[in-house]
């Protein structure tokens, strides 16, 4: 191999590094602890579906660490644990989120907009915090937030009034842990993905008029996967993006370029 490259592809490898990745007992989540431990990371998993996790962890060579990420006291253990099994974590990536509410911003339920921000925003900043000390004893850091494009952009027809207030406050989020956090070599940055079929909206998927919509309002022509998500967040989880802090990067496809 040409060295060069070689010194170029060296970036992206985590040999030896600790991550937590949240969401992980499928779809993306799961996707970005295999190319996180497949880069030669150890990597804790952390979701509620246990024997998932499991699995999971078992084909990573990791740790599973069953956790609802709505009850305070259990996401006060997930660091600690990690710490403690694997080692100081030097990444993070939040990608665990969900929407519990379909209604019309004016009829949202108050309890739905609560578990939004809890579980889109306010564990991702929890963790966070958790992970500090140890990034700052190591000496460098990386921490991913996985949002939307809903957080950019609304979309006639799909209310998410909390979801889409939870995944614009990570924009928020990332740029201030961005700057206070700098003078420790911790980054920050959100990855925002376009519309890709999850456990969220797989439904959506099986409706020929929402993918017609979605083919018409994507200046890409190819469909997304979880693939196309899972590559930016592993370049911000490493060397390859040293000197990138305070982003939110837009996967998309052109939606919002539009």
């Amino acid at each position: 191999m040409d060295p060069s490259i070689s010194a170029t592809l060296r970036r992206f490898l985590l040999t030896g590094r600790v991550a937590v990745v949240t969401g992980a007992s499928s779809g993306l989540g799961a996707e970005l602890a295999r190319a996180l431990a497949a880069a030669g990371a150890r990597v804790a998993v952390v979701a509620r579906r246990y024997d998932r996790l499991v699995e999971l962890a078992d084909d990573i060579t990791g740790l599973a660490v069953a956790c609802d990420l709505l009850d305070p006291a259990q996401v006060r253990e997930v660091v600690p644990r990690v710490a403690a099994e694997l080692g100081r974590p030097e990444i993070l990536v939040n990608a665990a989120g969900d929407i519990f509410s379909r209604e019309p911003a004016e009829a949202e339920p108050y309890e739905a907009m609560r578990r939004t921000l809890e579980l889109n925003l306010i564990a991702p900043f929890r963790l966070s915090q958790d992970v500090f000390p140890h990034m700052v004893a190591v000496g460098r850091g990386s921490i991913v937030h996985v949002s939307s494009i809903s957080g950019r952009v609304g979309f006639p027809g799909f209310p998410q009034a909390s979801y889409a207030a939870s995944k614009q406050g990570l924009s928020g989020l990332t740029a201030e842990l961005a700057v206070q956090w700098a003078r420790h070599a911790i980054r920050v940055n959100t990855v925002a993905p376009g519309f890709f079929r999850s456990e969220i909206n797989d439904e959506l998927y099986d409706d020929e008029r929402f993918r017609t919509w979605l083919r018409s309002n994507t200046p890409l022509p190819s469909e997304a996967c979880i693939d196309d998500f899972v590559g930016a967040v592993l370049w911000l989880a490493g060397d390859a993006a040293r000197y990138v802090t305070g982003q939110t990067i837009v996967v998309d496809g052109g939606w919002t370029a539009r």
